[in-house]
């Protein structure tokens, strides 16, 4: 009898631990957490502040953009790899031209480089010490009409139960805005 008891006990811990080892988990198997998948912007949930004096903000321009190179009311797709965080975001302009923009990260706080219709920009991307928000800090140097401007993004990526959310900073010479763009998974 004694030895149907352990047996059983044993039995049941290992269950409980397979149990476990298969439940789904919404941070990779570095504890740091996974936005892998296709977002869809919720304007409900979001909070797009208003424009910085003088920006415009109309349309999708750069009161519409965000630092790494994808707009916010854009649906894009994210592959999260051990280093490397990809955007993809597919988009038309106001031309009704389809256009694909990728974005690639490296996670562990070196400099990356992405390349987009309007220029080249420099960003870092670090995690917070638990593991559950991604921080990239962007910087853009751009030529409008003959003068210099350089533009920078703090964006901060969390997941909020079943949403993306993307807290985004912006420092131009207009003037700060910041922003919370929230996305549900597709």
């Amino acid at each position: 009898m004694e030895k149907n008891v352990k047996r059983f006990q044993i039995a049941l811990s290992a269950m409980i631990i397979m149990a476990f080892l298969a439940m789904p988990f919404t941070v990779n198997g570095q504890g740091k957490a996974n936005f892998a998948g296709t977002w869809a912007m919720n304007a409900e949930k979001s909070n797009m502040g208003q424009p910085p004096q003088g920006a415009g903000g109309g349309g999708q321009g750069g009161g519409q953009r965000m630092g790494g190179g994808f707009g916010m009311g854009s649906n894009f797709t994210v592959k999260q790899e051990a280093n490397l965080l990809t955007v993809e975001s597919t988009r038309t302009n106001q031309n009704g031209e389809t256009t694909t923009t990728t974005s690639k990260y490296t996670l562990d706080g070196k400099e990356s480089i992405n390349t987009t219709g309007r220029g080249e920009s420099k960003s870092t991307a670090t995690w917070s010490s638990d593991g559950k928000t991604l921080t990239i800090k962007t910087s853009r140097t751009i030529d409008m009409q003959g003068e210099t401007r350089t533009m920078t993004t703090t964006q901060e990526w969390t997941l909020a139960g079943p949403n993306l959310q993307i807290k985004t900073t912006s420092a131009t010479p207009q003037g700060d805005r910041t922003t919370t763009a929230v996305y549900d998974k597709k």
